[in-house]
């Protein structure tokens, strides 16, 4: 099985850096991963439509690149099916959306790691493509690789903040990341990403994660906005959406073009 790149990062200590795709084209992992720049890419399955053949496809393309990971980013209602299938896709790092206390969070964990007696979690074993189909179904080794899944939490709605410190002391939780607009929503403030209240509620979340040993990961719509974070300790980013890059290009050719007086 596939060496997983963002556990190893982590275990030595070493800060990590993802990229965010929407579109399931293998084509846009190979550019990705082409550039040798990314640990890891997060497929943004909250927001995406996919299927299990994509999902399959995106772990597969993965494996062109040996010092690379990935991560899935899953929405809350269907969050234990698209967890395992993404994971048995060769998807190897997990993102959960929508935290709201610590029960959710040992829930998370417990969707991921495998049923044994020492890892206490409910995946089973299946005949999937990360274990080659029928070749290590159940062994050891697809055993090992589930303890090794990086788990990430969103911390993005108020009863995630009000136990904060619970969720941060449940044994598996290896990342946090603060979300503005879901939290804005949660404390009645729509469109209150950007206040000064909820982005306290962000530093204080960066900072408890710190001192609790959780790593926190931030955010990113390039790399210009990552000196203040940097600043307080965070090693973790995500940065960049295929949408928005190709949306932000199409916007500034648009400026160009009024100011050259094209479509004049």
């Amino acid at each position: 099985m596939k060496p997983n790149r963002l556990r190893q990062l982590l275990n030595e200590g070493k800060p990590t850096l993802g990229t965010h795709v929407i579109c399931p084209w293998p084509g846009i992992i190979e550019i990705i991963g082409n550039s040798g720049v990314f640990d890891y890419i997060e497929y943004v399955g909250e927001y995406a439509p996919f299927s299990l053949e994509q999902m399959d496809d995106f772990g597969r393309t993965i494996e062109l690149f040996p010092n690379m990971s990935s991560m899935m980013k899953v929405e809350e209602q269907t969050r234990g099916f698209i967890a395992q299938r993404a994971i048995d896709s060769g998807i190897q790092n997990v993102l959960f959306t929508d935290i709201r206390s610590a029960e959710d969070a040992r829930e998370c964990v417990r969707l991921v790691r495998p049923e044994t007696p020492e890892s206490g979690g409910v995946h089973g074993a299946a005949m999937r493509r990360s274990v080659g189909y029928v070749l290590g179904a159940g062994s050891a080794e697809w055993a090992k690789s589930l303890n090794e899944t990086v788990i990430a939490l969103m911390i993005e709605k108020k009863g995630a903040m009000d136990e904060l410190d619970e969720i941060l002391a449940v044994p598996g939780i290896d990342m946090v990341q603060f979300g503005p607009t879901d939290y804005s929503i949660s404390i009645g403030k729509p469109g209150g990403g950007g206040s000064p209240e909820v982005q306290e509620a962000h530093i204080k979340m960066i900072k408890k994660a710190l001192s609790a040993g959780v790593h926190p990961r931030v955010e990113l719509g390039s790399f210009d906005q990552a000196k203040r974070f940097l600043d307080m300790g965070v090693r973790h980013f995500c940065v960049g959406w295929d949408v928005r890059i190709i949306f932000d290009w199409c916007k500034q050719q648009g400026k160009i073009i009024d100011e050259l007086g094209i479509k004049k």
